[in-house]
C-alpha cells in the first residue's frame, strides 16, 4: 500500500529528502507522494521514513492503493532495475 500525506501537513521539508524512491515532491499546497514510486520503504528500510520522520504525522497508508508485502517488494526491484 503506498503512503499518502493529508492536508495536516505544515510544507516542513523534512520527508521529502528521506524518501529513497524520490517518490516525494512538493504539491501545489502540501508535499505529495507519487504511489508509483511509494514502496513504504520496503527493500530500504524496516519502516517508512518519511513516517519517521514526519513531526505532525500527516502520512497515512493510502485506502485507494492497497499494495501486499511482495507487490511493494516487486515494486522496489522493479523501480532499482533488478526484476
Amino acid at each position: 500500500m503506498a503512503l499518502m500525506i493529508n492536508n495536516e501537513c505544515i510544507n516542513c521539508d523534512v520527508c521529502e529528502p528521506e524518501c529513497p524512491n524520490e517518490a516525494i515532491s512538493q504539491g501545489s499546497e502540501i508535499y505529495v507522494i507519487n504511489p508509483d514510486l511509494c514502496t513504504e520503504c520496503v527493500g530500504h528500510y524496516d519502516t517508512p521514513q518519511c513516517v519517521q520522520v514526519c513531526p505532525v504525522e500527516c502520512i497515512p497508508k493510502d485506502p485507494d492503493r492497497v499494495e501486499t508485502e511482495q507487490e511493494l517488494l516487486a515494486k522496489y526491484k522493479r523501480l532499482q532495475g533488478a526484476a
